[in-house]
């Protein structure tokens, strides 16, 4: 492309700083500005990161008018206010995961953009990432037979803080939506490249957790999602307890091992390897996927090819308006299941 998009960069947190490390290996995209809550944070930032504008309130960023793209990664609640308002400014979006605390926010967003015509995607990075385009690839080449069983896990263990983002009920913490939503997205691709389509939604979802005490937030979950197919997924996810963070796929005629599913470092590049291990054969074979760049530098650059193409939205394998909706959908059902509903969900948009 002749020009690049040029960014903005909605709160200056720690996920602000891996993406803003990725769009300097962008081929698409570069860095202008950063509005933070204080001019002291936004112009440490922008030294920092290079970027020619600081902004001390997020107001001042979206008034700017040669700020393109925004990319916003404030605490989910505020999610859908920030998107809304800079769809409404003119401005291209993507959104950190979660996009909004439940299917309703998205709903929302998605309404924005559509009616300021402008592009909008939720921020699973590891969906850009060449070793996912290779995963379903495989899938549809039925490389493994008929899928039949997915196994995900994504879960970590952080000290309890019951004010921390993890934590608080009014922050929308716990495991489900931080990190489960890997589990999910990754589980309903994998459903849907089996039967050749981009994504899949579950017939049915069942889930048992743990609610912490003081704040009612998940601190571990686990999730089984049932697909038409006959596909059958198990999700385990938690902000208390470590787990492997591995996806298995079984076949019919096989089994697939992503070590790194989700190849999400923040600093450096991770390259892609899947592992086919086939009835039949004695060693497995394993697939490496080389790549030079974070899955932050690949989410930038299908943002950025995406609206130099005048797209409004992503193309598989990254997330369309109807995966993300489907996306929440479950993860709503997934928290219902165990019992878990935030304050704002009290007050307004209960999940569902």
């Amino acid at each position: 492309m002749s020009e690049k998009i040029r960014w903005g960069l909605l709160a200056a947190g720690t996920i602000a700083r891996a993406f803003a490390r990725g769009l300097a290996q962008s081929q698409t995209g570069t860095l202008l500005a950063i509005g933070s809550r204080t001019p002291e944070k936004a112009a440490a930032f922008a030294a920092e990161f290079g970027a020619p504008r600081a902004y001390g309130t997020y107001e001042e960023l979206l008034a700017d008018k040669d700020v393109q793209a925004v990319y916003i990664s404030t605490p989910h609640p505020q999610h859908v206010e920030w998107a809304i308002r800079a769809a409404r400014a003119g401005k291209h979006l993507l959104v950190e995961k979660p996009i909004g605390i439940n299917r309703h926010e998205a709903q929302a967003m998605i309404a924005a953009a559509a009616a300021n015509r402008v592009f909008l995607m939720e921020a699973y990075m590891y969906r850009c990432h060449p070793q996912t385009a290779r995963l379903v690839e495989l899938l549809r080449e039925k490389a493994i037979g008929e899928v039949r069983v997915i196994q995900a896990s994504f879960s970590f263990q952080a000290e309890f803080n019951p004010a921390g983002r993890l934590w608080s009920n009014a922050l929308a913490g716990g495991g489900i939506l931080d990190v489960g939503g890997y589990t999910t997205s990754i589980a309903r691709l994998i459903a849907g490249a089996a039967v050749g389509q981009p994504f899949a939604d579950p017939l049915a979802v069942n889930g048992a957790g743990r609610l912490q005490p003081l704040t009612g937030v998940d601190e571990w979950a686990v999730g089984t999602l049932q697909f038409a197919s006959g596909i059958v997924a198990q999700l385990a996810t938690g902000v208390s307890v470590n787990q492997e963070n591995v996806v298995r796929i079984f076949g019919s005629e096989g089994h697939i091992l992503l070590p790194t599913p989700y190849v999400s470092a923040r600093e450096g590049p991770v390259p892609g390897r899947i592992v086919v291990q086939r009835n039949g054969e004695q060693a497995p074979c394993a697939i490496e996927i080389p790549s030079v760049l974070t899955s932050f530098a690949h989410e930038a650059d299908a943002v950025g090819q995406a609206i130099a193409a005048g797209q409004r939205e992503a193309a598989a394998p990254a997330m369309s308006w109807a995966d993300t909706l489907g996306n929440l959908r479950t993860q709503d059902q997934w928290r219902a299941a165990i019992g878990l509903v935030y304050e704002a969900e009290q007050r307004k948009n209960p999940p569902g």
